[in-house]
């Protein structure tokens, strides 16, 4: 009886900075996973957008297809020098890149992409191709910014997995990948409950019932953090309260952590959103590496057709005041100032 072939690492690169950075954390990770590492460049064909005008007709240009595969075998001997005993695969499908690496999830492990690549625009803070893939993919995504080098970290979740924490399914699902992470790489987790309470005030029944609502996220999170602390020993773990919104919270965290998980929505998410407003404010503002997480799904076509057109022991439990800075909105404004 065969066993299946592991899941790979899965990777979009087009040659620009970021998705060598993506690369290179993708190495790593299929290193320590020690899962194959499958690197993807979509080559599209024919050629168009709006700014192009009509599509061009007839077959690839060769010189296009030649340069396709040079960014594609560039990519792969980077991969082999930095991990030469690294299963190494690549692929060059004629698709959109999002559409390429949703139907790679499939049969994934995870998939890494750059945060903007060639053919972004600069005043995007996250690529259509990184949305995209983190919104449809089958599998967990993380994206990665070209600013992240992994060394000389700094900030409130420094070298650690930084998680945000609530009672939801997706949540309970970010939590596992964030253990999981960190215990492969020997690393912490800090994990974040962000709440909103009412504000201080000399009120003294107000005050009470601010402290009363507190209680209920205490208890949450340490109901959460227990059966990991259980699993999981050896892994440092830090739950924090902390009074803000959850993704101005994680986004603050984030200043230096080895990555951010987030579940794709939270329990305040509208059922017909494929990410909530929490997993889309970290993923476009957070200084870290990021990880949306998700259940694995079956083969959604319709995903890849609309990305082609487009009690326990509380240990240490902290609780804190989240900075009054927030998040614009997705791709509306800058991140908040540091």
């Amino acid at each position: 009886m065969t066993s299946e072939p592991a899941a790979a690492i899965v990777v979009g690169i087009d040659g620009s900075p970021p998705s060598l950075h993506a690369l290179d954390w993708a190495v790593r990770e299929a290193v320590t996973r020690r899962r194959p590492l499958r690197i993807v460049h979509a080559f599209q064909w024919p050629l168009t957008n709006e700014l192009m005008g009509p599509p061009a007709v007839g077959p690839p240009d060769a010189g296009l297809q030649h340069a396709a595969e040079q960014v594609l075998s560039a990519a792969a001997d980077r991969a082999q020098a930095a991990a030469p005993t690294l299963r190494i695969s690549t692929d060059l499908p004629a698709d959109v890149p999002a559409s390429a690496l949703i139907d790679a999830s499939h049969n994934a492990d995870l998939v890494v992409v750059g945060h903007r690549g060639l053919g972004g625009f600069t005043g995007l803070l996250v690529g259509s191709v990184g949305v995209q893939t983190a919104a449809h993919a089958a599998c967990p995504v993380v994206v990665i910014r070209d600013n992240d080098t992994g060394h000389g970290r700094t900030g409130p979740g420094a070298g650690q997995v930084v998680v945000g924490v609530d009672d939801s399914d997706p949540s309970g699902l970010a939590v596992d990948f964030a253990f999981t992470h960190a215990a492969r790489h020997g690393i912490g987790v800090v994990a974040i409950h962000a709440h909103r309470t009412a504000a201080a005030a000399p009120d003294a029944s107000r005050v009470a019932a601010s402290d009363a609502r507190h209680e209920g996220p205490a208890h949450m999170l340490t109901e959460v953090l227990a059966g990991y602390r259980a699993k999981y020993p050896d892994v440092p773990v830090q739950g924090k309260l902390v009074r803000g919104r959850p993704a101005a919270v994680l986004v603050a965290e984030s200043a230096g952590a080895a990555l951010t998980v987030v579940g794709s929505r939270g329990r305040g998410g509208f059922t017909g959103l494929l990410l909530g407003s929490t997993s889309q404010g970290v993923l476009h503002h957070a200084s870290s590496p990021v990880a949306i997480v998700r259940a694995r799904q079956s083969h959604r076509r319709g995903a890849t057709t609309r990305a082609r057109r487009n009690a326990p022991d509380t240990g240490d439990l902290t609780a804190v005041t989240a900075p009054t800075g927030e998040p614009a909105e997705a791709g509306t404004g800058p991140p908040p100032s540091s």
